[in-house]
């Protein structure tokens, strides 16, 4: 049987982990194939593993892909939508790793043909490195990922990047795109403004050479998200300005009340320190959080199942399991039958 293909749009970070992730698998039948528009990218995605070839033209990377995977920023993924629209299979399935859902889903729905499933995905994991030489087969495990399914996505192809979300260690979270937008500008896209801004606050002072040398841990930590690749930071923002505006209109607020503790309020202001302190290190020992229920996904060989052998190994499945089903019948029937009383 011919061997299936993924396709990785996209070999940074995230794509060159996914890729290494997938190698890691060792999934028989399977080709990896990815596209950049760096060739430094592809040339070294190939030199550390993370795809079997690399294709110089979309129309070469997608042909006959059975799932293309977009590892690119929020701008760029309507941009592929649009370029890759006329080129996909019949029946191939398209997911992303975007930071922002509302806007992508928005963009699958008009450009894609119903003859492709979208399933939309969002890993919460990176790193302050950029690009595939900083690629981690293990960047995604343990991590939440979010799965948010096209509306006409079929059942096969939600399976299928629920697969590949099992592959790559992760957990799981099927959430409605603007909700989405809504929550991980609180946790994801804010804290990256803020600690933009907090370091270009104290990085443009004049008095920045006599502060530069007193830096330690706290800024360095604080200000980390800074060292984000600025394509994707601006794109986050643009793709979801009223989530991040909304949480930093309740971070400006809550900035307020503390500089009014400060100043007037020092016994209350020593309670809210001691209240953030037990609540995070709560929240840290996992004593904190409500507890998520477990999405129940077969093995990582079942679930692609229908990504790499399609409707030939579906149905040999389905027939093996109606057989068996009528056997267990037949068993119960046998063993429920009145005992005639003689000696076997």
């Amino acid at each position: 049987m011919a061997g299936e293909k993924i396709t990785i749009i996209g070999l940074g970070l995230i794509g060159g982990s996914i890729g290494l992730a997938l190698k890691a698998a060792n999934l028989s039948n399977l080709t990896i194939v990815g596209h950049d528009l760096e060739g430094s990218a592809m040339r070294d995605a190939l030199k550390r593993g993370a795809v079997d070839r690399a294709e110089e033209t979309l129309e070469a990377a997608v042909a006959d892909a059975r799932m293309v995977i977009l590892a690119v920023p929020p701008l760029a993924v309507r941009l592929l939508l649009e370029d890759i629209a006329d080129l996909l299979p019949e029946g191939a399935i398209v997911t992303d790793v975007a930071s922002t859902k509302g806007e992508v889903l928005r963009w699958a729905r008009r450009y894609l043909p119903q003859t492709v499933s979208f399933v939309g995905g969002h890993p919460m994991a990176g790193k302050e490195e950029s690009g595939v030489r900083a690629a981690d087969k293990d960047l995604f495990r343990g991590r939440a990922y979010a799965v948010v399914p096209a509306v006409n996505a079929t059942e096969g192809a939600v399976k299928s990047v629920l697969g590949l979300v099992e592959i790559l260690g992760a957990e799981p979270i099927f959430i409605d795109a603007d909700e989405h937008d809504q929550y991980v500008a609180a946790i994801s896209h804010m804290p990256i403004v803020v600690s933009a801004a907090l370091f270009t606050l104290v990085r443009n002072s004049p008095s920045w050479q006599e502060i530069a040398p007193l830096t330690g841990p706290a800024f360095r930590d604080l200000t980390r998200l800074a060292s984000g690749d600025p394509h994707m930071n601006h794109d986050i923002c643009v793709t979801n300005p009223e989530g991040v505006v909304h949480w930093l209109d309740r971070m400006i607020a809550e900035l307020r009340r503390y500089r009014d503790l400060i100043m007037d309020n020092h016994e209350e202001l020593f309670a809210t320190f001691s209240a953030a302190q037990l609540q995070r290190e709560a929240y840290l020992a996992g004593t904190d959080r409500p507890v998520r229920q477990r999405i129940e996904v077969p093995s990582a060989g079942d679930q692609m199942s229908t990504l790499l052998f399609g409707s030939w190994m579906t149905e040999r499945v389905k027939k093996y399991e109606q057989m068996m089903k009528r056997m267990e019948e037949r068993s119960r029937g046998s063993s429920t039958a009145p005992d005639d009383g003689g000696n076997g």
